[in-house]
């Protein structure tokens, strides 16, 4: 379990994280939120990349002020991977592996199964620099799984990859989801919607919200109308347009509005539905 108390953190006069208060138990955690909301900082806090400044973080009930336990017990893919360009696949896995402190003989065996779980095997003699950006996020995919780590954190981790590829992903992390805590940052709100069971939406440096995803859904309860597009004028101030879709030959638009909408119909709410809500103070 990992238990974030009161987290602050600034660059400068940039506050990037304001007295966040949230915990991570075992699931698939989806993390939400804006360019600038601080997940990022947030993550890379927990794995002891930035310093803790005011408040803690606790791993199995131990601070991270004492302890790099949740470092050495997690697999982390960035934002950005991609830094081993004259490394071959394998010898990507294999410095990993020796960053982890694990024996030789168990990282030819994990690199096998972590290349073979992403699709891999045949690449694995490839350069990093002769790989697809889809290669790349995969490669990022498979270093993370290493050793079976009880935490995974993935930021942002199906950013290039094909609708077939974000399936494997998907597959793969469905599969781990028992007994590993998963962190998934991501601003593909499908991905949390298929992935995750609970959700946690951070503004500006805060937790804006965090429940499981009927809970962030039930947010947006009577709020989401659909209309046609040729009575958009018939809308009440205040509306927020969302997606623009054809239904039946007719065009239609999905609004959220916190005051009735006569011309529209009210439908039930979706996580997205939720998730703006929360960003647009609704």
């Amino acid at each position: 379990m990992i238990e974030v108390k009161g987290l602050k953190k600034r660059f400068g006069i940039k506050t990037a994280l304001d007295a966040v208060e949230v915990t991570f138990d075992s699931g698939i955690y989806g993390l939400l939120g804006p360019n600038g909301a601080g997940k990022t900082t947030l993550l890379r806090t927990l794995l002891g990349l930035y310093p803790i400044q005011s408040g803690d973080v606790f791993y199995d009930g131990k601070s991270l002020r004492k302890s790099n336990d949740l470092a050495q017990n997690a697999g982390y893919l960035p934002q950005r991977f991609g830094m081993f360009y004259e490394l071959t696949v394998q010898g990507v896995m294999a410095y990993i592996g020796t960053m982890k402190k694990m024996p030789m003989a168990q990282v030819r065996q994990e690199t096998e199964r972590c290349l073979a779980r992403t699709n891999l095997s045949e690449l694995k003699d490839r350069k990093v620099g002769a790989l697809s950006g889809g290669m790349l996020r995969r490669l990022g995919i498979a270093q993370t799984l290493l050793g079976d780590p009880d935490v995974l954190i993935f930021d942002e981790p199906t950013a290039g990859l094909d609708p077939e590829e974000r399936m494997r992903f998907k597959n793969i992390v469905a599969d781990i989801r028992r007994d590993h805590t998963v962190i998934i940052s991501t601003h593909i709100v499908d991905d949390v919607d298929a992935l995750c069971d609970q959700v946690v939406v951070m503004m500006a440096g805060k937790v804006a919200f965090t429940g499981t995803r009927q809970q962030l859904k039930a947010v947006a309860e009577k709020k989401v109308y659909e209309i046609p597009v040729e009575k958009q004028a018939l809308l009440s101030p205040g509306a927020f347009l969302g997606n623009r879709f054809e239904r039946e030959g007719t065009d239609y638009i999905r609004i959220l509005s916190t005051v009735p909408q006569p011309a529209g119909v009210l439908v039930p709410p979706n996580i997205e539905d939720g998730y703006l809500c929360i960003t647009k103070g609704m």
